[in-house]
């Protein structure tokens, strides 16, 4: 049996074609039941999320698992084979702690894709498709993946502008549990932007937005408070950070309303992100004292710079992952070594017993004691050195010279 890992992700494949292999929370674990049954080692994790579908299982025929992935979606093989990628062995392993650690993802060391695959292994584990080698390979691969995250600083630095936005307002305000933040927009932006402001304590967050049924919607899982575009000069005194990004042609806050609202915080100091483009802040506002104006420009930089520091930080991640994945070959190599030691004590000690009870019957039936022993350890010794005698025989034949080399020392002719 070998380790293989099969998959296809946003590297490989269309949207179209990830749609199609993916698997549904509803047929995960009887997926995964039918896989291990397929691949005849009773072992088989699959991870599927909206980037990757991958199949991981122990197997001698890696095709098997092809065969199965396409039928059991039903789904043509030339089609699908083309953007199938393939890693036996230590590749496999090395991939699968590279996936969890972030280096396979579409945002370098994004950390959602950690939690994915242990949800994977988890629902693997309620399916019965979990055992020893299977076990031993996730556990230490959330390992590596932990390492990874504090010897590294893949995952420091924020490589989306949504993040920049939040990192930015916790460089002005040391503490955002105590900060009141204006959401302008409830677009995907300012959605992440809000989950990353609640990960970060904001307690008090206002979403102005046009239509204010989708603000609601949004405020719902953020306990936010949801307002019209038309009611943010009466919430902009009470902002301490105000993030923007509408599709609105034209600026939403200009130099007179946040002056207005500075006053009236009696220029306590008030940051604002402009993400959208075109503006939702006028520029002007940036000359006003107590007010710290940031464009998507500014973010960008930002993100570009991270990034450069995420990719020195992968060069870090990717010996981490080569090394701990090599360790775990040892470990399945040193099973297969002890599987070899039982195996061959075993049939040694079936030799014996044979030979054994052979000389003990001719005993009990009066043969000549010194002859029933010498036959015994003639025999002995004939049967247990038959194997290394014609191993020996064929690599001398063959003049294999590393085979006979390796056959000497092992059986201790060779003791130097």
């Amino acid at each position: 049996m070998s380790l293989v890992a099969i998959g296809i992700n946003h590297r490989t494949a269309t949207v179209d074609l990830r749609e199609k292999v993916a698997f549904s929370p509803d047929t995960i674990h009887d997926a995964m039941k039918s896989l291990a049954g397929e691949t005849g080692s009773g072992e088989a994790v699959i991870v599927s999320t909206c980037n990757r579908t991958e199949l991981y299982c122990n197997t001698e025929d890696a095709q098997k698992v092809v065969s199965w992935l396409e039928h059991y979606h039903q789904l043509n093989h030339d089609d699908v084979a083309p953007c199938l990628y393939q890693h036996e062995g230590q590749k496999a392993v090395q991939h699968l702690m590279r996936v969890a650690s972030g280096l396979d993802s579409l945002v370098l060391g994004e950390p959602q894709i950690l939690g994915q695959v242990k949800q994977a292994f988890s629902k693997a584990k309620e399916s019965g498709t979990v055992a020893a080698t299977m076990d031993r390979l996730f556990q230490n691969t959330f390992s590596v993946a932990k390492k990874v995250r504090t010897e590294t600083e893949i995952g420091s630095a924020a490589v989306s502008v949504a993040f920049a936005a939040v990192v930015m307002a916790k460089q002005i305000f040391s503490a955002l549990s105590n900060t009141k933040v204006l959401l302008v927009g409830a677009g995907e932006t300012i959605e992440l932007v809000a989950r990353h402001l609640k990960e970060n304590g904001v307690a008090t967050m206002v979403v102005a937005n046009r239509t204010l049924s989708r603000a609601e919607a949004m405020c719902e899982e953020f306990n936010a408070t949801a307002i019209t575009l038309e009611q943010i000069p009466e919430y902009l005194p009470k902002a301490d950070i105000v993030i923007s990004s509408t599709a609105s042609p034209l600026p939403i806050l200009g130099k007179g309303m946040v002056e207005k609202a500075l006053k009236q915080r009696r220029h306590q100091p008030m940051l604002l992100v402009d993400i959208a483009v075109p503006r939702d802040i006028e520029a002007e506002v940036a000359d006003l004292d107590d007010a710290y104006l940031y464009t998507v420009d500014d973010l960008q930089s930002i993100v570009e710079q991270n990034m450069a520091s995420r990719r020195e930080a992968a060069e870090q991640a990717e010996l981490i992952t080569e090394e701990q994945s090599f360790q775990f070959m040892e470990w399945i190599r040193s099973l297969q070594s002890v599987d070899s030691i039982r195996e061959y004590r075993t049939h040694a000690n079936e030799i014996k017993d044979e030979l054994l009870e052979r000389a003990v019957h001719k005993l009990t039936q009066g043969g000549d004691a010194e002859e029933v022993l010498r036959e015994l350890a003639n025999r002995l010794t004939n049967k247990l050195i038959h194997a290394p005698t014609q191993a020996l025989t064929v690599a001398s034949r063959q003049g294999d010279f590393n085979a006979l080399g390796q056959l000497r020392t092992a059986l201790g002719l060779d003791k130097d």
